[in-house]
């Protein structure tokens, strides 16, 4: 539900995935023990907020970050560029070359790479979400090019122990409609755990290719890319 969350499920039914066997294969994120991309003299950061407030100037790429402290580095994609930067990008979907169809336990850790088709993981994005206020925004983009967003004054994900469930408010429209609020309170599903209480809106039912938002496309209607990203309330 919240695209599976978008994806799973917080996303619900926004995003369908294609119907592709799952299979197992090396892509899921694991935590890594290597050095700082940033100045080691620097405070690690904990989001790509706190890499934007260390230095503005720094482009939208792949950087690191800390989310449970020192020992726990994770690539991240950080978008620097819209509306001031500082957002953690959590799920990205631009070639269609990464399959989504997959267990709990890789939306739980993550998967993908940062460089182009990714998701963070659930526990990385519940742990920011819920030490600091957050907001949200959906960008994607049709065939033709065209580009609209949604965006959400107030995002939060809880821990797994509550299954993940999705506290969404603040709609503000930029051409996409709104795809999240009617799923406010909505716990997270994949194929092999469905906790939404109805086989049918679990996102391992949907068989249309790529992704959907229903608000400005309608059903059927598979976009070209997708991102969804947060960052700490100013």
């Amino acid at each position: 539900q919240f695209h599976q969350f978008i994806v799973a499920s917080l996303m619900l039914s926004l995003l369908s995935i294609p119907r592709l066997p799952f299979s197992s294969d090396q892509s899921v994120i694991q935590f890594s023990h290597s050095a700082c991309l940033l100045p080691c003299s620097l405070i690690q950061p904990l989001d790509c907020n706190d890499i934007h407030q260390q230095d503005s100037s720094r482009p939208s790429g792949v950087y690191t970050i800390y989310p449970f402290g020192e020992k726990s580095a994770v690539q991240v994609y950080c978008d620097m560029d819209l509306e001031g930067g500082g957002w953690t990008v959590f799920h990205k979907r631009v070639d269609g070359s990464l399959n989504f169809y997959r267990p709990w336990n890789h939306y739980k850790m993550g998967f993908g790479n940062p460089d182009g088709d990714y998701w963070l993981g659930l526990d990385i994005v519940s742990a920011l979400t819920s030490q600091q206020k957050s907001e949200l925004r959906v960008d994607m983009r049709d065939f033709l090019g065209k580009e609209v967003f949604a965006r959400y004054s107030s995002f939060k994900v809880d821990a797994e122990c509550d299954g993940y469930k999705l506290t969404i408010a603040g709609f503000t429209n930029g051409g996409a409609g709104d795809g999240l609020t009617y799923h406010n309170g909505i716990k997270f599903s994949t194929f092999d755990k469905d906790q939404d209480g109805s086989s049918g809106s679990s996102m391992s039912t949907y068989g249309a290719s790529g992704m959907e938002w229903y608000q400005w496309k309608g059903w059927g209607y598979s976009l070209k890319a997708m991102s969804m990203k947060f960052r700490p309330v100013q």
